[in-house]
């Protein structure tokens, strides 16, 4: 911000943080004052060192960025803080890097504190003005490193210039030598001024300062004025804001003319005003792309309009009270009176000249409200304001007629937002009498709701607040009778703004303006209680704003009808679909506080608007037709009453034809086809919820050909709103079987029951993998006595969705559609002991239900997507506890012991894996399962032990995504023999991952456990076959067997085995070596054979036969056809025999680590092989054989390498 400036009151910023907002009044005293002295003191210790000197620079820029908020508290140590600085600068003995970094502390504080304040603390004696002199002649003005010793000299300059001496008296003889003419003070600090305001850096905005305080002293103006005006005005006149250089000197001499026209005295600048306002209009600032160079001219135009003027108190301006609060509530009617009578007196100065180029001052500011710019518009809005203040009162009013024709819907928003900045600066001095109010009340209850659509999205915002920061100054001007005609048009607008608006910050400033209308005017219907519902921070949350304050308030019947009307006219139509559904629901809730006028009034426009051919409007009006219908029928069904109370047989016609009339106008093609289907489908669901007597009518096959032609072609839907339409369909199928569907007894239609479960059952077997979604969550939707006599087809089309096939493996969102849809189906129907397994769950389809499910979760399908067989297993654990929960609330003895231990080891192994989402899912699922609600799940294995490893408070308390805690728990089912052998198989992969902190707690975990079990041989040799088992059966996976390897790798090197190698050929030392020579037989995936060197490495602690055969492993690849792995066999071996030096001969090793480290094994295999076959030889080891392997067709062969 340049200096001088003040500060921009414009909209706050959409990303401003609560939490400046909360600790700003958090600091009671400058606490850091015994540091910043310690660090102030040790400036010349840190000067030669470079990082401590930043560091020193950047702890006190710390410390003063805290009290941004509240600089005050820094006042009473400024001084001290100033002290130390400057006896560095004035040392003499100080070396010039000290006075920068003393300089560079003194611009920190400047910032925080603002240089006004600061300035007064500056030395200004006599004496001090020729060693700030003498200072500048050391000065680079383009070194950028130093501009803060600059930019705070300039300022000291300034204040020392205020000395009550005249300077010629400083100057002594000027003639030195004959002819020679030493430069006065004054020149020398004129052209210092010059100098340093068409520099680039921040010392221009100071000299700008020095200017405005030099050059009004009153023996310098007499000599100086004249010409340095003179020279700014060539200055501006040579300069284009075309180039930089050009743009840099305008800045600096509008910024010095800025502030001498508003410190110098009017009498001393009125003679150069008129020359220097036509020397501006001839810049064309206007025109200028450069944001802070039109603002600085809408200021300097405000000044010199100020100059034309003579500062006077306007006796028409209206005043209200005191500025004091307490003075104020001690007024008595009767005092307010004669306040009243005192501001209506005539004009005393109707024969006040006005010069004409006021009115040009006036023009320019009016341009200048309609800048793109908001500090400009915001300059000139205070230059109105100022302007209107010294003005009589017809040219006043003049302005504020003009002012007003910024509200035209011809101007932008721009213009919108600059008017009424400037209204609310008028009012706020008074200067808009209460006269004007009726046309001016208006014009800003259309800025409360202005909005403009610009492409995808709109323009508005800062108009809407700025109308809230009009309402707040109103508050503040005007005495309570003034505003009471206008008292329910402004505190319904307010609220409509606080409850509905789109922005949070719009809403807050609304909330803040009626607040300051309750406290000040006293006269909005139920202030009070409205501001507790809907304060700063309740606003804060849009849904809440639409769906439940906006209830609230709605029950003081003054607001009820604007808010209802505000959402039809402006917010059922909005450009964002996420407030049409908003305002559609607030609207079904606002219904119940206005039912007649909703029914009379609300619903026809609404019915007329589904017809619109704007696309959003259609959208919406569908939306809130289906809402309000539902609240409609909701209050008629509270208060005992027919809906046709409500909804008269117009209003169901309407509703009912708003589907075919879409259809017949093919509104549900294209684009706009997506949101037109979504919004009938909500309506749907809620004109079948609200029972519509619409049985047996043609509607209801439109309405199921609308939802089958959706989920059919949901492919062809958008991907961002694919889901939503899909779920409004489903809910939508839903609503109507439930309604329409069921004969009078209950059953369902035979024929329509055979159609639609057979057409559903053909289209789970669709190639669109998003039509078997819709379709399986469709089959799941249907109700009881639609799937009674089908469940078996049902359960096993469903099922068929399940199963992998090749063509269709990637279909991992239709897989878990139809999990859900199978754990839907199952709540549906229910569990019965010998019932028909046609009709509900039984002992006959829970088998196959349960074989399903768990299937499922080894799914383990990966694309360009990632690991989408993530949501299938997810959604297997979800249809897994659904399933067991039903069975163990209702037929306990259903479940199996057999069923009850798989589904409780597999959720375990899940939660062992590597994905945090999948992690907790799977926790949550296994803490719900071993504490369910009611009647415990029966058989699960090993009960007693779980609930005291996993004790319910675990539930709520433990964050199972984070792995910190999540494997610690999990590691200890390690030790229940039922669970160990899948939640190795997890860990197996988490240790052996890629994701850091899964890596590091789950290895951790592990070997903690591994710790326990050090010296227990049964548990050791309990988990080492049971790793052996994992390694087995998952031979040539490489999803399990490439980490375990690494898994294995890191066990080995830990020691977790050493039990074992205390005995020759032990068992498990052989069968690892046979499967790891499985695992890589034939292999080239480069990761999995360097995961295998590093586990024969770590093997040779097994001695006997297994030492030889690893050792005859790594030989072969030392061979292998692949560079790579042969450095990296290498290497391995070089660092295992640093780790085992003891595995050979002490008279061979340093020859055989000579060999390894020499040799250059990515050469060419024949060369490399000579070496690898002296390594064998030295170790002990026999040769690899070349072996001829002929190939299948001809009579070639090549020939490949095996040991024996």
């Amino acid at each position: 911000m340049a200096l001088g400036e003040e500060p921009a009151a414009s909209a706050p910023e959409d990303g401003a943080e609560e939490e400046a907002l909360a600790h700003g009044g958090a600091l009671e005293a400058f606490g850091e004052s015994a540091e910043t002295r310690a660090l102030l003191g040790r400036l010349r210790a840190v000067l030669g060192d470079r990082a401590a000197q930043e560091g020193a620079l950047e702890r006190f820029r710390v410390i003063m960025d805290k009290y941004q908020e509240q600089p005050h508290l820094l006042d009473p140590h400024l001084e001290w803080m100033m002290n130390l600085l400057l006896d560095l600068v004035q040392d003499k003995t100080s070396p010039a890097d000290l006075v920068h970094l003393a300089f560079k502390f003194l611009y920190i504080i400047t910032k925080v504190r603002g240089y006004k304040t600061f300035l007064r603390l500056f030395p200004h004696e006599v004496a001090d003005v020729q060693p700030v002199l003498d200072m500048f002649t050391s000065q680079n003005p383009r070194d950028h490193e130093t501009w803060e010793t600059r930019y705070m000299l300039l300022l000291w300059l300034s204040v020392t210039c205020l000395i009550p001496f005249d300077f010629s008296r400083l100057d002594g003889n000027l003639l030195t030598r004959p002819g020679q003419m030493r430069m006065s003070t004054t020149d020398r600090i004129l052209q210092i001024a010059k100098t340093y305001l068409v520099v680039s850096d921040k010392a221009r905005d100071a000299a700008a300062v020095l200017v405005s305080k030099f050059v009004t002293r009153p023996d310098v103006k007499q000599e100086k004025m004249a010409g340095f005006l003179d020279w700014s005005l060539h200055t501006l006149a040579r300069s284009s804001f075309q180039t930089i250089e050009g743009v840099i000197a305008m800045d600096g001499t509008l910024q010095a003319l800025a502030q001498i026209f508003k410190h110098g005295k009017r009498e001393d600048c009125l003679p150069y005003a008129a020359t220097v306002l036509e020397c501006l209009e001839s810049c064309r600032l206007p025109d200028s792309n450069q944001t802070l160079l039109r603002k600085l001219g809408v200021k300097l135009v405000q000044r010199l309009g100020l100059t034309f003027l003579k500062p006077r108190v306007a006796t028409w301006r209206y005043q209200r009270g005191c500025r004091s609060l307490a003075a104020n509530l001690q007024l008595c009617a009767q005092s307010q009176r004669e306040a009243k009578t005192q501001v209506e007196t005539p004009d005393s100065d109707g024969d006040y000249d006005i010069p004409e180029e006021v009115e040009s001052v006036i023009e320019q500011l009016l341009v200048g409200l309609k800048d793109q710019d908001t500090i400009v518009r915001w300059s000139a809005a205070k230059g109105i304001g100022r302007m209107a203040a010294r003005l009589p009162k017809e040219p006043a009013d003049d302005v504020v007629g003009s002012v007003l024709g910024c509200f035209s819907f011809q101007e932008t928003d721009n213009a919108w937002h600059g008017g009424c900045l400037a209204l609310a600066e008028l009012g706020r001095r008074g200067l808009l009498l209460p006269s004007r109010l009726e046309d001016v009340v208006p014009v800003i209850l259309k800025a409360l709701t202005y909005e403009e659509k610009r492409g995808s999205c709109s323009v508005g915002t800062n108009v809407r607040d700025a109308a809230c920061y009009v309402c707040w100054a109103f508050a503040r001007a005007y005495e309570p009778q003034e505003l009471q005609p206008f008292v329910a048009a402004i505190s319904s607008a307010l609220v409509v703004a606080a409850v509905f608006d789109r922005n949070i910050n719009c809403r807050r400033a609304a909330s803040a303006a009626f607040q300051e209308n309750v406290g000040r005017q006293g006269t909005f219907p139920h202030g009070i209680d409205i501001l507790t519902a809907a304060d700063y921070f309740a606003v804060g949350n849009r849904a809440n704003c639409f769906l439940v304050i906006s209830m609230f308030v709605a029950g003081f019947p003054e607001y009820t009808q604007p808010m209802i009307d505000h959402l039809v006219t402006r917010k059922i139509s909005h450009w964002d679909g996420v407030i049409r559904e908003l305002s559609a629901k607030a609207l079904h809730n606002l219904a119940q506080r206005a039912p007649e006028y909703t029914a009379t009034h609300v619903l026809p426009r609404l019915l007329s608007m589904t017809q619109s051919l704007d696309l959003h409007t259609r959208h919406g009006a569908v939306l809130a037709c289906a809402e309000v219908a539902r609240g409609l029928y909701r209050l008629a069904v509270q208060e005992g009453r027919p809906v046709s109370s409500y909804l008269d047989a117009a209003a169901v016609q309407g509703l009912k034809q708003i589907h075919q009339q879409l259809y017949d106008r093919q509104l549900y093609r294209g684009l706009g086809g997506e949101l037109m289907r979504h919004a009938v489908c909500v309506l749907i669901e809620n004109l079948s919820l609200s029972k519509m007597p619409f049985r047996g009518d043609a509607v209801i096959d439109g309405w199921q050909w609308l939802i089958n032609d959706t989920l059919r072609s949901l492919h062809l839907i958008s991907s961002h709103s694919r889901q939503q339409i899909k779920e409004a369909a489903v809910l939508a199928l839903a609503a109507l079987c439930n309604e329409y569907y069921a004969l009078e007894t209950g059953e369902a239609d035979p024929a329509r029951q055979e159609e639609l479960i057979r057409q559903y059952l053909a289209d789970l077997r669709s190639p669109e993998e998003m039509a078997r979604c819709g379709f399986s969550l469709a089959l799941g939707a249907l109700p009881h006595f639609l799937l009674r006599g089908r469940l078996q087809q049902v359960l096993a089309g469903l099922g068929a969705v399940t199963a992998i096939c090749p063509e269709d493996v990637s279909f991992a969102e239709s897989r878990r559609d139809a999990l859900k849809a199978i754990s839907r189906v199952c709540q549906t129907v229910g569990v019965r002991t010998g019932g028909a397994p046609d009709e509900v769950v039984c002992e006959e389809n829970v088998p196959q239900i349960y074989r399903t499910l768990l299937g499922c979760l080894h799914d383990y399908t990966t694309d360009s997507r990632g690991d989408v067989g993530a949501w299938v297993r997810e959604a297997a654990m979800t249809g897994l506890m659904d399933l067991t929960l039903l069975l163990g609330r209702e037929q306990p003895e259903l479940i199996e012991a057999s069923v009850c231990e798989q589904v409780m080891c597999r959720v375990a192994q899940q939660a062992s894996e590597k994905i945090d989402r999948v992690r907790a899912h799977a926790a949550r699922v296994f803490m719900t399962l071993l504490h369910s609600d009611g009647s415990p799940v029966p058989h699960v294995p090993h009960r007693g032990e779980l609930e005291k490893l996993f004790p319910r408070s675990d539930v709520a308390s433990v964050n199972w995504n984070a792995p910190s805690q999540a494997f610690p728990r999990i590691t200890r089912l390690l030790g229940l023999p039922a669970y160990r052998y899948h939640v190795l198989l997890g860990l197996a992969v988490s240790v052996g991952g890629l994701t850091e902190s899964t890596v590091r707690y789950s290895t951790q975990s592990l070997f903690e456990y591994m710790k326990g079990i050090q010296n227990d041989p049964q548990a050791l040799e309990g988990f080492g076959g049971t790793l052996l088992q994992v390694f087995e059966d998952n031979l040539l996976n490489d999803r399990v067997s490439v980490p375990l390897l690494k898994t294995l790798d890191q066990m080995l090197a830990n020691g977790c085995f050493e039990l074992f190698t205390a005995q020759q050929d032990h068992p498990f030392g052989v069968k690892l070596l046979a499967l790891c020579k499985e695992e890589v037989r034939k292999s080239k995936d480069v990761q999995k054979l360097r995961s295998s060197v590093a586990v024969f490495c770590g093997m040779v602690q097994f001695p006997g036969g297994v030492r030889k055969k690893a050792l005859l492993q790594l030989c072969l690849l030392l061979c292998h056809p692949f560079p790579v792995i042969r450095k990296t066999t290498a290497s391995q071996v070089y660092e295992m025999l640093l780790t085992y030096s003891d595995i050979v001969a002490e008279d061979v090793l340093d020859e055989v680590m000579t060999v390894l480290g020499t040799t250059a094994w990515d050469a060419e295999l024949p060369l490399v092989r000579g070496q690898r076959n002296r390594l064998c030889d030295l170790l002990g080891v026999p040769r690899p054989q070349l072996v001829p392997k002929v190939r299948p067709r001809g009579p070639s062969h090549v020939r490949s390498e095996c040991g024996s």
